[in-house]
């Protein structure tokens, strides 16, 4: 780091120095602590869908179709307060401190769902759930697309955002477990299954002890010296696993001391300088948010009340669904990196849209069976899963490091109130009307809003492939 004396101005080289270096142990550490979230929100999310027929059936909540998709809704709600929240403190004091406060309200939201007497505690309890996934989506992914390299920005995120995916074929399997009467009664099973899922998060904040803040946050927040200490400390680490370290790509960057980006900063870069992002990424994040969370969080729905499928065999569905939705980005995710951003991103969103319509006219036609179906599905959410993972992908490339959390949080908040918290609640009561045709409009317009986005990210989408944040997004802060 370099002082320019009187003028307030520091030259760093923090952001060439994380972008050269080669894959490591410090890179999984990061991957494994963070990612994490992802798994855990597709394990509530998974133990919801998979679990709602054993609650509609429960003696003791025995919600009805509505009330489950109300209660959906709600856990989105509290991701979209949560996600607010967090996110313009991740800003303000650090992604580091802000992953372990919303991995403990999880934690504790998660337990207490287990102990839920009424629909109106459960549905709290999904709400406080929601807030601290939503505060962990915002710190998180800022935190990781600050500490992976660029090149291989774009396959990490979509990997690490796909693997919900993992955590949903992890709660599909515990269903199987939690709703066989054999193995243990369904009314403690499925209560059992909430408070060991937030239980678990207690491994999570262990490892999350060993991960530094981020120094591209410091560096942008008048704390350079110790941005370069950790970044010091992490080369030192991959050095002893790789030896020498190549040079950096690009030079050092100038930058202003300043502190974190005001309300009225943030404001005027997202819908003045920056609009056409900002559309993007509205319409990616509410676009992707209604066609996954309306079939998704309805899917045992349709499945025992159309097809007659036990609330105990819903896991066998839920995992194959889970599965496909995991393989997408990891086996696509590297061609975000190699083909580019904007060719992938409208292929993948009009592939789902395009597959979503004809899916939806077969079930309403009753032309497939409850297997068929869920086949349908998991080829449609193979490019879906990519999809979704890109728009989150997007949003964090799309503005200045000193506002990224906020952005995160922001763009998932209103896509997700847009398209997330209707949806579930939308298609709860199309599927209590008993009609497959009422349930067609809702897969129509789900498939609708897909290919609106395929269109919008084609002409407004950017190439962010092997380039550093600062070059795709000027900080702020720079000279």
């Amino acid at each position: 780091m370099r002082d320019t004396p009187g003028s307030g101005q520091f030259t760093t080289d923090i952001p060439a120095r994380l972008d050269r270096l080669p894959w490591s142990r410090f890179h999984w550490r990061v991957v494994i602590a963070l990612g994490i979230t992802w798994i855990l929100d597709g394990l509530e999310v998974t133990l919801v869908g998979s679990l709602a027929g054993a609650i509609h059936q429960s003696p003791s909540l025995a919600l009805t179709e509505t009330q489950i998709g109300l209660t959906a809704s709600a856990y989105l709600a509290g991701a979209v307060i949560g996600a607010l929240g967090f996110g313009w403190l991740a800003d303000r004091v650090g992604r580091r401190k802000i992953f372990f406060i919303t991995l403990l309200v999880y934690m504790t939201a998660s337990i207490a769902t287990g102990f839920a007497p009424n629909f109106w505690i459960f549905a709290l309890c999904r709400a406080l759930t929601g807030a601290g996934i939503g505060g962990e989506y915002a710190a998180v992914n800022s935190a990781i697309q600050e500490l992976i390299p660029a090149r291989m920005r774009g396959t990490v995120d979509l990997c690490v955002n796909g693997t919900f995916w993992g955590g949903a074929a992890i709660g599909a399997a515990a269903a199987l477990v939690v709703l066989d009467p054999a193995i243990i009664d369904p009314e403690i099973g499925w209560r059992a299954a909430f408070v060991v899922g937030g239980a678990l998060s207690l491994c999570v904040l262990l490892l999350r002890r060993h991960l530094p803040e981020s120094p591209r946050w410091l560096m942008l927040h008048g704390k350079p010296e110790e941005g370069e200490r950790i970044v010091y400390a992490i080369e030192r680490d991959v050095a002893a696993q790789h030896g020498s370290l190549p040079l950096p790509a690009y030079g050092p960057t100038t930058l202003n001391r300043r502190g974190h980006a005001s309300l009225g900063e943030v404001w005027r870069a997202m819908f003045g300088s920056h609009r056409p992002r900002a559309i993007l990424g509205l319409t990616l994040m509410s676009c992707q948010a209604f066609f996954y969370n309306a079939v998704f969080f309805t899917y045992a729905l349709v499945l025992t009340k159309f097809y007659a499928i036990p609330a105990q065999q819903i896991g066998w569905f839920m995992l194959p669904f889970a599965l496909g939705n995991l393989m997408g980005p990891l086996l696509l995710g590297r061609f975000f990196d190699t083909i580019g951003r904007r060719p992938m991103i409208t292929a993948t969103y009009a592939l789902s849209g395009l597959l979503m319509a004809g899916t939806g006219i077969a079930f309403a036609q009753g032309w497939l069976s409850a297997w068929e179906q869920t086949a349908a599905w998991t080829v449609i959410f193979f490019f879906a899963s990519a999809a979704a993972s890109a728009a989150y992908l997007t949003v964090g490339e799309s503005f200045p490091l000193e506002m990224r959390a906020m952005a995160i949080a922001l763009f998932y908040a209103i896509g997700t109130a847009v398209g997330g918290v209707v949806g579930p609640a939308l298609f709860g009561w199309l599927i209590e009307s008993g009609e497959r045709g009422d349930i067609l409009y809702g897969y129509l317009i789900a498939a609708a809003l897909m290919l609106v986005a395929a269109a919008t990210e084609w002409r407004l989408g950017f190439a962010a492939e092997g380039r550093s944040l600062e070059s795709v997004s000027t900080p702020l802060s720079a000279a």
